[in-house]
Formats: C-alpha cells, sequence, structure tokens
C-alpha cells in the first residue's frame, strides 16, 4: 500500500458542528483485540530489523514507522478536504505517539495499558502500544497500519463533529465505517494505491479486532463482533461517508 502526495480526497461532508476538544475524561476509542486474536509477543519489535509477514514481503520497524507517517498524512489531508468542503476550519489531532510499556503513557490520568491503540480525547492525540502494533503490522500486512490509524484518527473527527452515542459500540462502528470511507475515497482520488492483497488484509485486520461473540453489545468498551466491524469498515470503503450516519 502507497501514499502519492499532493492528491485529496474531495467530498461533502454535511452539518460539522466543531466540538470543544476538552473534556471531562478520555474519550477511549482504542482498537484492543481479544486475547485470543493478539498477535504472538515479538521481543524483536523493539529493535528495527526484517520480519517475514505472511502477507507482504520483507517488514521492518522503519516500513512500521513510514506507514503511520504515511497514513497520517494521508488522513489528515482527507479530513482537511472534507471539513473544507464543508466551509470549516479543520484541526489536525495534535500529535501521534508511540510507547513500550503499560502506563508510560495516560489519557486524562488513565494509564494505558499494553496491546492497544487509543485515541485520547483530554489530550487530542493517537496513542498505540509500538511492539503489538509492529507485530500485527508483520502478520497481516501493511494496510492494517492504514486502518488501525484511520480508525484512531476517526475517533477524532467524532469529537470535532460533537457525535457522542449512548453505547460504546456505536462509537465504534462507526468510526470502523469512516475509517473504510478515508481509504476507500483515497484510493479512488489517487492518493492511495492498493498492492494485491490489501483488501484481504483490510478484511483479515479488521476481523482480529473484533469482539468475543460472547460479549454484550451494549457493555461499556464494546467494539462489535468481526462481522459487524467488518461490514461497517466496507460499507464505508464502498459507499464513502454517507453511509457513516454522521447526519
Amino acid at each position: 500500500m502507497g501514499a502519492r502526495p499532493g492528491r485529496d480526497a474531495r467530498g461533502p461532508l454535511a452539518g460539522l458542528l466543531i466540538a470543544a476538544l476538552a473534556s471531562a475524561a478520555c474519550a477511549v476509542g482504542g482498537v484492543a483485540e481479544p486475547e485470543g486474536d493478539r498477535p504472538a509477543p515479538n521481543p524483536s519489535a523493539a529493535s528495527p530489523g526484517p520480519s517475514t509477514t505472511r502477507a507482504d514481503s520483507t517488514t521492518s520497524v522503519a516500513e512500521f514507522e513510514q506507514d503511520v507517517a504515511d497514513a497520517q498524512a494521508v488522513a489528515e489531508r482527507y479530513w482537511a478536504a472534507q471539513f473544507k468542503a464543508s466551509g470549516q476550519r479543520f484541526q489536525p489531532i495534535r500529535r501521534i505517539t508511540p510507547y513500550q510499556r503499560a502506563g508510560e503513557v495516560s489519557c486524562g490520568g488513565q494509564a494505558l495499558p499494553r496491546n492497544n491503540a487509543v485515541y485520547c480525547s483530554q489530550g487530542d492525540f493517537i496513542a498505540y502500544d509500538i511492539a503489538w502494533s509492529v507485530a500485527a503490522f508483520r502478520q497481516v500486512g501493511d494496510a492494517f497500519v492504514f486502518y488501525l490509524l484511520g480508525h484512531e484518527y476517526a475517533h477524532g473527527i467524532q469529537v470535532r463533529l460533537g457525535i457522542n452515542y449512548s453505547f460504546t459500540i456505536q462509537q465504534e462502528l462507526q468510526a470502523d465505517c469512516m475509517a473504510g470511507a478515508y481509504l476507500g475515497d483515497s484510493v479512488r482520488s489517487g492518493a492511495l494505491s492498493l498492492a494485491e492483497g490489501d483488501l484481504d488484509e483490510f478484511r483479515e485486520g479488521v476481523a482480529a479486532v473484533g469482539d468475543d461473540p460472547d460479549q454484550p453489545w451494549f457493555a461499556e468498551g464494546s467494539h462489535g463482533t468481526s462481522e459487524q466491524r467488518t461490514e461497517s469498515f466496507f460499507r464505508g470503503y464502498e459507499r464513502s461517508l454517507g453511509a457513516c450516519d454522521l447526519g
């Protein structure tokens, strides 16, 4: 998967209501994998080095970091274009922060755990466990990085739009749809190019972070089953933001 600089994916985003970024608590929009689906611990993840992945060719931490930077740049261009088309000013998410240990980064006074990626509304930043993320990158492929960043970035957009659902699962499935729209629109505009197998990587990566089938949908922290998350992502990917119930 590759980013092409200078290309915008433009489209209308109706009814933008930019909300204040300050929040009394951390708006956790994390992608936390169920225990059984997490990639196996990778002791070499902290040190750059090649590793063979099933989905792609040789990968390294340097390539992972470049993919994160590319995904961030494409997301910022995409959302800036959407806001501009609606006559609104876009404010990018302040920073994207990797961490290596549980508790190294906190959100609203709450320490972030290992094996997670999260958007924190109080600090307006995205944080991710680099060892877990690199392991997923190596096992699933580089497309997973673009999905992961797109999902968390969507939570930042939800804050900017003042979207707040009663149940976590509603927030999460909408973020999956928005991530799909950002990626699908960027591919159609030429801002991103797909390599062979990238669509399968999207499907596999989204399915891997689904809730356990026994997880109650109304429980705090529910993100949706593999089927629900995959359906939401590809609905956005194929039909753009109009399919994401943004109002």
